[in-house]
């Protein structure tokens, strides 16, 4: 028990002499607390969550409609795509352009397997998207530069999803699938033509695409 006793009391004494000396080495306790914390930043950066705004116009609208005077800040869901490696029809994603590597906001419209009526300037009526791709288009299709520009990407571009709008406070809410019609809204108001317009374009662009039969779910390789 003796032992024990002063094998606890010597920890105790180095414990407090660890301390005394951090204290005494500002610099030594931030280099110290950087090498606990920074790791554990970097993976939520990477693989977590992250709040940025979205510009330009091309997915109203959706994002940054025009009767808006500010620009759409967004959550950014890297993790479902990073790990999960999930990706749905529907889902607005942020994505490296093929064309020139920038970070770009679209809608996956199709995945693998799946058969799309394209639009101008794509050189061919209809593609099949290729195994491990997926087929994204703006919202807005007259001021957009997507797979009907550039084609089919890959998966391993697409670095996250959009899931939540932050700002501004009267569009809080979640993001991802299609808006829908307001049933409350009365008809012939601006609320229910701008509702009727956003069903519209949703079922125009669904339309456009036949969906490969069940399969299971894709992951890049």
């Amino acid at each position: 028990m003796q032992t024990i006793r002063l094998a606890r009391a010597g920890w105790a004494s180095f414990r407090q002499s660890g301390r005394d000396h951090l204290n005494k080495q500002p610099r030594l306790r931030w280099f110290l607390s950087a090498l606990v914390w920074l790791p554990l930043g970097l993976f939520v950066t990477e693989y977590g969550f992250n709040v940025k705004s979205v510009k330009g116009r091309s997915m109203q609208p959706t994002l940054n409609p025009d009767d808006s005077p500010w620009r759409d800040i967004v959550l950014f869901d890297r993790f479902s795509v990073k790990l999960r490696k999930k990706y749905e029809r529907g889902d607005v994603v942020a994505l490296k352009s093929p064309a020139d590597s920038k970070l770009v906001v679209k809608r996956i419209i199709a995945l693998e397997g799946d058969v799309v009526r394209t639009l101008p300037p794509y050189p061919d009526a209809e593609v099949r998207v290729p195994v491990g791709c997926a087929w994204v288009e703006g919202d807005e299709p007259f001021r957009t530069e997507d797979s009907n520009r550039f084609g089919p990407v890959p998966l391993g571009l697409i670095e996250s999803r959009l899931s939540f709008i932050i700002w501004p406070w009267e569009r809080i809410g979640s993001l991802g699938q299609p808006l829908v019609a307001r049933h409350d809204a009365k008809r012939g108001t601006p609320g229910w033509r701008k509702s009727q317009a956003d069903l519209e374009r949703g079922t125009w662009r669904t339309s456009r695409v036949t969906i490969a039969p069940s399969q299971p779910p894709t992951s890049p390789s």
